[in-house]
């Protein structure tokens, strides 16, 4: 998909404000694979991931009249998804157990340096996955989808101190966690 440039952006955003929904299609289309990709991160599971980013999509339509044309479309809508992620992480898993994480590994043969950085890969995304919700998304915001401090803050609605806090937390269980599964 060809990233929408800035004005065609504002542009479709206005129409669809003004009710057009094929304007808004095209920003769905624009956006799918990385509001899909934020909510897999958080979920790990692909049918919820799924159900996160249409839920996402239909409360941004819902509340696209609201929205500040003035600012980009993109991290509004990765907010939504992200607030509904977390939403539905908090309703149906109050908490994840790192042993019962099942990740999907690369099916393709690999040689045995990438072998060991797959387990290494998968061992990282349990951990991350038995977080606590906060520093899950703290981690995902940071790490997988590069957003600075500020950014964070801003799409996840908390205090830029609390945001720090979390990813500090968030590092040090990771951390925690990493070495006992490597002393077992």
């Amino acid at each position: 998909m060809v990233r929408l440039d800035k004005a065609k952006q504002s542009k479709l955003v206005k129409l669809a404000q003004r009710g057009d929904t094929e304007a808004f299609g095209e920003l769905v289309k624009n956006h799918q694979r990385a509001v899909f990709n934020i909510a897999y991160r958080l979920t790990y599971n692909r049918e919820e991931a799924e159900d996160v980013a249409q839920e996402a999509f239909v409360r941004a339509f819902q509340a696209i009249k609201r929205f500040d044309t003035d600012r980009p479309f993109g991290p509004w809508v990765f907010r939504i998804a992200t607030n509904t992620a977390l939403n539905l992480i908090k309703r149906r898993h109050p908490e994840v157990d790192i042993d019962k994480v099942t990740v999907i590994a690369d099916p393709s043969p690999a040689p045995d340096e990438r072998a060991i950085a797959a387990e290494r890969s998968t061992m990282i995304r349990a951990a991350v996955a038995a977080l606590p919700p906060n520093y899950r998304a703290a981690i995902e915001l940071r790490h997988f989808q590069g957003l600075s401090y500020r950014e964070m803050s801003e799409q996840l609605g908390a205090p830029l101190s609390d945001v720090k806090s979390w990813l500090f937390r968030a590092r040090r269980k990771l951390q925690d966690m990493l070495e006992e599964i490597s002393e077992e």
